[in-house]
């Protein structure tokens, strides 16, 4: 049976210890929700690059890269959208770059500046 001073060590030893381990499970959970964010991002521009190098319309392609991008909140805005060029031209390649200011749900840290990138061929 565990003596007054051995409950009262390990009280102290676990509220040394209860911060750390809190602010890794913190962390683990920014950085699963930052990688969820950035796959998303770049699945995005991919289907906004597809649909342009497809259908040489910048609005189809906004339209596409929102619609793959449902889940983040707030959601994308056209200013976060770019295009490499005004049209695709048969031949060349097409870049949509989709940029993201990721908020923490700490607070602790951030916002972090984020971007998905998509390359393809236009005339696909």
């Amino acid at each position: 049976m565990a003596t007054e001073s051995e409950r009262g060590a390990a009280a102290v030893e676990f509220a040394l210890l209860a911060p750390i381990l809190v602010m890794l499970v913190l962390g683990i959970m920014e950085f699963g929700r930052a990688y969820n964010v950035q796959t998303t991002l770049t699945n995005a521009a991919r289907e906004g690059v597809r649909s342009m190098a497809i259908n040489n319309s910048q609005s189809t392609a906004r339209t596409a890269t929102k619609s793959a991008a449902t889940q983040l909140s707030p959601a994308l805005a056209d200013g976060n959208i770019a295009f490499s060029a005004a049209d695709c031209t048969v031949g060349t390649q097409m870049t949509v770059t989709v940029t993201y200011n990721l908020s923490t749900l700490t607070g602790i840290a951030g916002p972090f500046p984020m971007a998905g990138k998509g390359t393809m061929l236009c005339g696909g």
